[in-house]
């Protein structure tokens, strides 16, 4: 059961979600009304690549990647999210099967907006629709330039990237985002995330504390990025 508090926070993260920001007060509060609250242990699974979609998640507090499998059974995580981001959105929007697995790296607490509520705000909301399809082609567009990144440049470049976009993105640091994590994320291993970790503290970019990473010269850092 949502509590009054949880309830607010669902609404408000909703309203910063593109195509829910086109939605007036009560047409959300409408749809957070259908919402289901969840919480998954670490290590737990959400859903499998392949699942028939029970809708659109929404993250309240926690970690959680999605991710694919190689035929060698190689993890590769295509997205590592937090607090507030929502995902199988295009699952929920289109009605297809779930792209990918969902695991929970931490106590993961989410709302579910089911599956039948989204065909109904689609149906009934235009705006919401049209929303929902510029969303669609600016993931499609993520995705390019994510292809890109592991095509085109050398290990300290992605990780740098990843380190600013992090810087940017809260919900990219978390107790589940370790090394090993961060390397299956960017098509490497931990060892050579090390290195790179290491590459990148004697440049004066970053230092550690403890298991955190700090940014510590954020221009210098984005020029490793080349952005």
């Amino acid at each position: 059961m949502k509590s009054p508090a949880s309830d607010a926070l669902l609404k408000d993260y909703m309203a910063r979600l593109p195509y829910f920001s086109v939605l007036d007060a009560p047409q959300i509060d409408a749809l957070a009304r259908a919402a289901v609250h969840l919480i998954f242990s670490p290590d737990e699974v959400i859903f499998l690549e392949g699942d028939p979609s029970r809708g659109l998640w929404i993250i309240e507090d926690g970690n959680v990647k999605i991710t694919k499998l190689s035929l060698e059974g190689n993890e590769y995580i295509l997205h590592l999210l937090g607090p507030g981001d929502s995902f199988n959105d295009i699952a929920a929007l289109d009605g297809g099967p779930t792209p990918g697995n969902a695991i929970a790296m931490s106590l993961v607490s989410a709302w579910l907006l089911p599956a039948d509520a989204m065909a109904h705000a689609l149906e009934s909301y235009p705006a919401m629709a049209r929303a929902a399809l510029q969303m669609m082609g600016e993931r499609i567009r993520a995705l390019g330039h994510q292809i890109e990144d592991l095509t085109l440049y050398p290990v300290i470049v992605r990780l740098a990237r990843f380190l600013v976009a992090q810087a940017e993105n809260p919900s990219l640091s978390g107790p589940g985002v370790t090394r090993a994590a961060i390397a299956a994320h960017l098509a490497t291993t931990p060892e050579t995330i090390s290195r790179a970790l290491g590459k990148l503290q004697d440049a004066g970019a970053i230092r550690f504390d403890r298991h955190r990473i700090i940014i510590t010269n954020g221009d210098l850092l984005r020029s490793m990025a080349v952005l």
